[in-house]
């Protein structure tokens, strides 16, 4: 049986902040270009203006969290104040998670020029895999 972590140590003593501040800047880089997205050009024009609405009203949520992030690293007591923004971590790294497959599976333009360096990036895929996995056990 394994023992449930504290969102803190994981995010301090084993560098999990390192691919949850990556993965927010992803996130906060999708956002800003939503409206060139390949999926975005292939909906409706209404249901993508809802959606770039509410990609600018997530990028200062985004910003707060980075700074929030930033913050807990020099008192690692804050981390665990982290616990009630667990949803909205997972989804930056799902976000992630997904934009690296998307440019590894399709190799749409739109995706390898969002992530970057896909062979730098592709190893990013097993943390991810883990972050979202203590994560998810520290929420539960």
């Amino acid at each position: 049986m394994s023992e449930k972590i504290e969102l803190g140590v994981y995010l301090k003593d084993e560098g999990g902040y390192e691919i949850v501040l990556k993965s927010l800047n992803h996130y906060k880089k999708r956002l800003r270009t939503i409206g060139n997205s390949p999926e975005l050009k292939d909906s409706s024009a209404m249901f993508g203006t809802i959606l770039q609405q509410e990609a600018m009203k997530t990028i200062p949520k985004i910003d707060e969290m980075v700074k929030k992030i930033q913050g807990c690293l020099s008192d690692s007591k804050l981390f665990n104040s982290l616990s009630e923004d667990s949803p909205f971590l997972l989804k930056a790294l799902l976000c992630y998670e997904s934009d690296i497959k998307k440019a590894q599976d399709i190799g749409h333009e739109y995706f390898l020029k969002l992530i970057g360096d896909l062979p730098l990036v592709k190893n990013d895929l097993e943390i991810i895999k883990n972050a979202s996995d203590k994560i998810r056990e520290f929420s539960i």
